[in-house]
């Protein structure tokens, strides 16, 4: 049998931040988000302290732009959004373009940012830098989220050759020499009971109470 090759598609999650400036705007921006191809996943609206935008922020500390920065992103409610989709992070960034609203109306005069922002500093919407900088960020705002990590080709491949193939081997085996009246429950049960994942107890081995 020719093995199939199927096409890897990994969905990768951003924070957007509609900011205080663009937050009236909120509807036709999430519009245009989901005429995008995002899937909006968790959708907060709240109003950050700035000592919660410092924390934010935190890899500006030190710049010129810092005060200023967390003195507006305080200065009123905003909107976060988990948006998820292929290429998640860079997509985004490109739909809302440029930092500088002003400069982003010369060069880039589609993207939200030159549609909604008015300045480099008040430039509507928010965006993660990278799939790190995202994870971080959405558990910033959405701390009882969950953010998938994607293992990759190689390691999936070996956990697969490594521990799920054998495991399957043996069942099907076992299955074969038991033949039961339901098989597929007969080895559901098996797989259960057999789950490589599961920790082992191993006899003989002593425990120190430090108390």
């Amino acid at each position: 049998m020719n093995q199939a090759t199927y096409p890897r598609i990994l969905v990768e999650k951003t924070l957007a931040i509609i900011k205080p400036d663009a937050v009236d705007k909120a509807v036709e921006i999430e519009d245009t988000i989901l005429k995008s191809g995002f899937t909006i996943l968790q959708r907060r609206k709240l109003h950050l302290s700035p000592e919660q935008c410092g924390d934010f922020y935190a890899e500006h500390y030190g710049k010129p732009v810092f005060p200023s920065l967390t003195a507006f992103m305080s200065s009123g409610p905003i909107i976060a959004l988990t948006l998820a989709r292929k290429n998640a992070v860079a997509h985004w960034k490109s739909i809302i373009g440029p930092v500088n609203s002003i400069k982003a109306r010369e060069t880039h005069p589609d993207c939200l940012r030159a549609k909604y922002g008015t300045s480099d500093l008040k430039n509507a919407l928010h965006g993660s830098e990278s799939c790190h900088a995202a994870e971080r960020e959405i558990k910033f705002v959405f701390p009882n989220s969950v953010v998938e990590a994607f293992a990759s080709k190689e390691a999936t491949a070996e956990y697969l050759s490594k521990y799920v193939n054998p495991t399957l081997l043996h069942g099907l085996t076992e299955l074969c020499k038991n033949k039961p009246h339901n098989p597929c429950i007969w080895l559901a049960d098996w797989l259960v009971k057999n789950n490589p994942s599961t920790p082992q107890i191993c006899d003989g081995v002593q425990v120190e109470d430090t108390e």
